[in-house]
């Protein structure tokens, strides 16, 4: 499982959702893109047909990525998560001990992560630091502002009971 990268349903699900949108609606939009610029005649000073070839151009390249992406992933089993620990697809409730304040951040794989969302890698600072931690403990997290303290105060799966 070393080449494997580890993915909540939800994420995965995004990649199929990706991977179908682009291989039947996007690769049709370019296609009416390309004839109309043909239309337009000479090709060789014809931006609209430039810009429709590199688009579908980013488009091929994007659907062999997430072909890839989905060749290689592994989907965590939600219902045998731990939810006294910390770990993927888990969801926790923290306090930042300096600052007092509470964040809630989502465990997921390193291609799911979006932290303006709140969801943060497993292998990250933050997301490594609070593997396997339980309610009630406090962990340390090297940042480049200096170290971090969170007291761990909630851990339920992602999914479900939010």
């Amino acid at each position: 499982m070393e080449n494997k990268q580890l993915y909540t349903p939800e994420g995965y699900k995004e990649l199929t959702d990706e991977l179908d949108f682009r291989k039947s609606v996007k690769r049709e939009e370019i296609k009416e893109q390309i004839a109309v610029a043909r239309s337009f005649g000479d090709l060789s000073e014809n931006s609209e047909y430039d810009e429709a070839r590199n688009q579908q151009a980013e488009n091929e390249a994007r659907i062999k990525e997430l072909e890839t992406l989905i060749e290689n992933a592994a989907i965590v089993d939600e219902s045998k998560i731990d939810t006294k620990a910390v770990s993927l697809g888990s969801t926790v409730i923290v306090l930042d001990v300096e600052f007092d304040e509470e964040i809630k951040y989502s465990i997921v794989g390193s291609n799911e992560a979006n932290p303006l969302e709140g969801k943060i890698s497993d292998r990250s600072p933050i997301g490594s630091a609070l593997m396997g931690a339980k309610s009630g403990e406090t962990v340390s997290v090297e940042t480049p502002a200096g170290t971090v303290q969170f007291k761990i105060l909630d851990v339920y799966r992602s999914k479900g009971d939010n």
